[in-house]
């Protein structure tokens, strides 16, 4: 869950800059790429491998990148991650995925090869730096002092030939490991995901008539009663404190939260789906946050939430992800009034406390219903609210594996007194497609739908 947000900031700027033309034989005009190369981890033992580039075209013809790849050939013991840190062209349009060799080498028996989704690289131009890195999915240390492509006195920019690159399939630089020439080996395809059109869809109405109403667990939900984190520790999860009023003519699930400034005294609220099996596509609800307390003094460090989530299994887990919006109306973690973040989780551990995520925020009232929508697919999680885009993560920070969908409110800490004081979040409706990115002004469309055909809930979403 939520706890103080660690923010990176990469603000290094590098303007894009004109190489000098080479001269080049007809033949090779279009296709003359030429890669350099520098490294900013030069250890022979590291935690991460920081390959940094640089396209530039000597020919005489624009390049699209996207016919562009690059292959870094280095040795294994395990799997891999990759992670754009900065570049000129935008992250956003830069790819990696790690391929084995068929035939093993010296200093390599994979490669990572970077693809480009958009770009076209003018004649005379280069890319401006590319930052990459690459790390064990287990973070532990490894060697890459006996890497074919790695240099470790390359610590600026220059030629580098042992970094391949081609051009819609065929070598235009550089020499792959265990030499080899002409058009490399093609890269294995890779399943698309994301595909438009879904593969199944969860929505609920919430038309229940309490926290003990048999059709919650029938339909895929736990109210929680469980001890545990987040929150104040000694609290209790009340299922009594979870109900389904009406609100405007519509069901709502409604989340009270309460303390009298105790742990003993102290009532947190969740709901969340059963079965962990959401992973790309798109997530939506509608919920009411709120400013003031529904009874008593105001001023705790109250979140409210709506996210995904999957359980970490062991401290700073490769396998962990969650995506959040948190609405904290009187701040907290620091903050001294009303903000809403928009949070990727790569990982993390309790204690001591390391946490690897991104976060996006905005300190201003989000008290009242806001439809939030989240979009998880190429590589990109999209964070929208009332239709307008409110954050763009992805990187390290896209989540691997199936998550639950939750819903919860909870106090980060206690200000003390002893006057009894109450919260509420309230939820309208929720919203999956599996495998689709949907816009969010159709997503309404389509709750719509679902409501004018009085449909109350659906779930075609495959298991995990």
């Amino acid at each position: 869950m939520p706890r103080t947000p660690l923010k990176v900031i990469l603000a290094l700027f590098l303007p894009l800059v004109l190489a000098a033309v080479a001269l080049a034989s007809p033949a090779s005009a279009a296709q003359a790429l030429r890669l350099q190369y520098k490294t900013s981890s030069t250890g022979a033992v590291t935690a991460q491998a920081e390959p940094w580039f640089k396209l530039v075209n000597d020919g005489t013809e624009p390049v699209p990148l996207s016919q562009v790849k690059i292959r870094y050939y280095f040795t294994g013991e395990t799997s891999y991650r990759f992670a754009c840190s900065w570049a000129v062209v935008s992250c956003s349009t830069v790819t990696g995925h790690f391929v084995p060799l068929a035939s093993p080498v010296a200093g390599a028996d994979r490669y990572l090869e970077v693809g480009f989704t958009s770009g076209t690289l003018a004649p005379g131009a280069n890319t401006g730096d590319m930052q990459l890195r690459f790390y064990r999915a287990d973070w532990q240390n490894f060697t890459q002092s006996d890497d074919y492509s790695f240099g470790a006195s390359r610590t600026s920019y220059g030629d580098w030939d042992k970094v391949a690159v081609s051009i819609g399939g065929q070598l235009v630089w550089g020499t792959p490991a265990g030499g080899g020439g002409g058009e490399p080996t093609p890269t294995p395809t890779v399943t698309p995901t994301g595909n438009p059109g879904g593969q199944g869809t969860l929505f609920d109405d919430f038309a229940y008539t309490g926290s003990s109403d048999p059709r919650l667990a029938q339909r895929g939900w736990t109210v929680r009663s469980a001890s545990g984190g987040p929150g104040v520790p000694g609290a209790t999860w009340s299922p009594g404190a979870v109900s389904f009023p009406s609100v405007s003519g519509n069901q709502v699930l409604q989340l009270d939260s309460s303390t009298d400034g105790t742990a003993a005294g102290t009532v947190q609220t969740e709901l969340s789906t059963t079965a962990r099996k959401f992973h790309e596509g798109t997530y939506a609800a509608r919920v009411k946050f709120s400013d003031a307390p529904l009874s008593g003094p105001d001023g705790e460090h109250v979140v409210q939430t709506f996210f995904t989530i999957t359980p970490l299994r062991q401290n700073m887990d490769p396998d962990y992800g969650e995506l959040d919006f948190e609405y904290l109306p009187n701040g907290g973690w620091g903050e001294p009034a009303n903000i809403l973040y928009a949070t990727s989780w790569e990982t993390y551990q309790a204690d001591p406390w390391q946490s690897v995520n991104t976060h996006t925020e905005e300190r201003t009232s989000f008290a009242g219903w806001h439809d939030l929508v989240i979009q998880v697919s190429g590589g990109r999680i999209k964070y929208y609210v009332d239709g307008r885009l409110f954050a763009d993560h992805g990187d390290i920070h896209y989540p691997e594996t199936p998550m639950w969908i939750m819903f919860n409110q909870w106090f980060i800490d206690l200000q003390g007194g002893s006057t009894p004081r109450a919260y509420r979040q309230q939820v309208d409706w929720v919203y999956h497609s599996r495998n689709e990115v949907v816009a969010p002004a159709e997503v309404l469309n389509r709750v719509g739908a679902f409501r004018t055909a009085s449909t109350a809930f659906v779930d075609t979403v495959p298991g995990s």
